[in-house]
C-alpha cells in the first residue's frame, strides 16, 4: 500500500515536468491583419506571408506603446490593424497565445542589420558587425536567448546576416529577438 501512494505521488510530481515541455516560446514577426477584443485574438501576416492567429491574455506583456486619451476603441494596449511587431507565443494543445508583444518601429524596438559576429546563447550576448564596420553588442532577452535565432548554431554562423530587434535600457542594446536577414 505504501509503494501504491509513493508511486502514485512520483507520478503526480512528473506531471509539471510534463507540462512544461509543451510550454515552449516561439516568436513571430509581422504585421497585425486584424483584432477581435470579443474573442481576444489578434491575427498576424507574418514577414514571409503566412497568418497566424494569437490568443491574447490579460496577462500578455505589450512593450513599445504609450496609451493615451486618444488611443481608440479599435485598439488593445494601444495595438491596431498594421502595427509592426514580433510576437512571443507558446502553444498548448490547439491554444496558441501570446505571451508578450513588441512594437517594432516608433515608439517600439529598433531594428539594426549586420553580420554575427560573436553568438553565445547561453551567455545571453550577440555581436553584430554592421555594414559601416561598427559593431553593435545585444545583451539577450530570455525570449531571445531561448527562441530567436534557431537556425543560428552555436559557433558556426558567424558572418550571418541579421536584423536584431531591440531597445535601449541603461545605454545597453537589449534584443528582444533577432532573424536571418
Amino acid at each position: 500500500m505504501l509503494k501504491t501512494i509513493a508511486s502514485a505521488i512520483l507520478a503526480l510530481a512528473m506531471v509539471p515536468v510534463a507540462y512544461a515541455a509543451e510550454d515552449v516560446v516561439t516568436a513571430v514577426h509581422g504585421t497585425i491583419k486584424g483584432m477581435d477584443s470579443a474573442t481576444r485574438t489578434i491575427v498576424v501576416k507574418t514577414t514571409d506571408g503566412a497568418e497566424c492567429s494569437l490568443r491574447f491574455l490579460d496577462n500578455t506583456t505589450v512593450h513599445g506603446v504609450k496609451m493615451s486619451a486618444e488611443t481608440g476603441k479599435d485598439s488593445w494596449h494601444g495595438l491596431t490593424k498594421g502595427t509592426e511587431i514580433v510576437a512571443h507565443y507558446t502553444t498548448r494543445g490547439s491554444e496558441v497565445t501570446a505571451l508578450e508583444i513588441d512594437r517594432v518601429g516608433r515608439d517600439g524596438l529598433k531594428a539594426s542589420e549586420g553580420t554575427v559576429k560573436d553568438f553565445d546563447r547561453a551567455g545571453r550576448k550577440l555581436v553584430v558587425k554592421a555594414s559601416d564596420g561598427i559593431e553593435a553588442t545585444f545583451r539577450l532577452t530570455d525570449h531571445a536567448a531561448k527562441d530567436s535565432g534557431k537556425d543560428l548554431a552555436q559557433g558556426t554562423e558567424k558572418g550571418a546576416k541579421v536584423t536584431v530587434y531591440y531597445s535601449e535600457d541603461a545605454g545597453r542594446k537589449v534584443a528582444h529577438y533577432f532573424e536571418r536577414g
